[in-house]
């Protein structure tokens, strides 16, 4: 998640401090339609897997938790709750 916070304070050069994991991306304007395939791109780097665009929401994107748990877990390993 540190590769994906990186790009998003890169693409947001006011963003100051660390960014919440259930705020919303979209709404507060951290991802735009102009970098919304980079950001695609980054995750399928980042991931080492393709993403189907026809297999997604905007819904999958609208988080860095909803990020994480779809695109960066490990497949058909669920993490465990901290505590």
């Amino acid at each position: 998640m540190d590769q994906v916070s990186a790009w998003l304070h890169e693409k947001n050069p006011g963003l100051d401090g660390p960014i919440g994991v259930d705020e919303d991306l979209i709404e507060a304007r951290l991802i735009d339609s102009m970098d919304f395939l980079e950001f695609v791109d980054l995750l399928e780097e980042i991931s080492g897997s393709s993403i189907d665009l026809q297999e997604v929401t905007i819904d999958d994107f609208r988080t860095l938790a909803r990020v994480k748990e779809r695109f960066l877990a490990p497949a058909g390993h669920a993490e465990a709750p901290a505590g």
